[in-house]
């Protein structure tokens, strides 16, 4: 078993519940050993007038590969509803693989750990409840944005 860790993002529809439906899927079919604190931030990155994000962090104890976590991630999204119209465009639910062991992945469609996961609060913020350990000395005071603590799942 690998510990590993899903990002959940949402900015369409009832965010609440899209989040709250990923994380129920998540527990029938994996074993989660936490879910971090959501939290509201703004957009980053894609098309000007999207709406703010909630976002968390799922960690699991899994036997599942980086890709198969990927597929699960895939059908979450579906099951919410998303079209991937553009990149970084608005979406009812968005699940990044952040990490998943020590393991190291680099192809087209999948890079783990997540490329941009050390550049990005609402992903450094819920990861830092979960696993503290893992995030950068002091990256509070060096990354930019906000977050702001909205609630639990």
């Amino acid at each position: 078993m690998t510990r590993a860790f899903l990002g959940l993002g949402s900015n369409l529809g009832d965010r609440w519940a899209h989040l709250r439906e990923a994380v129920e899927e998540l527990r029938r079919v994996e074993s989660v050993t936490a879910v971090s604190s959501v939290y509201e931030t703004e957009p980053v990155g894609g098309p000007a007038g999207q709406g703010a994000y909630l976002n968390a962090v799922v960690e699991l104890d899994t036997a599942r590969s980086p890709r198969q976590l990927l597929e699960l991630g895939r059908a979450l999204e579906a099951s919410a509803g998303r079209v991937r119209l553009e990149r970084w465009g608005p979406r009812s639910l968005d699940v990044d693989v952040l990490l998943v062991g020590d393991l190291v992945v680099d192809e087209e469609d999948l890079v783990v750990p997540h490329p941009r996961l050390w550049e990005r609060r609402f992903v450094v913020a819920p990861l830092s409840d979960l696993a503290p350990e893992l995030a950068p000395e002091g990256w509070e005071s060096r990354l930019a944005g906000h977050v702001i603590p909205a609630g639990s799942l």
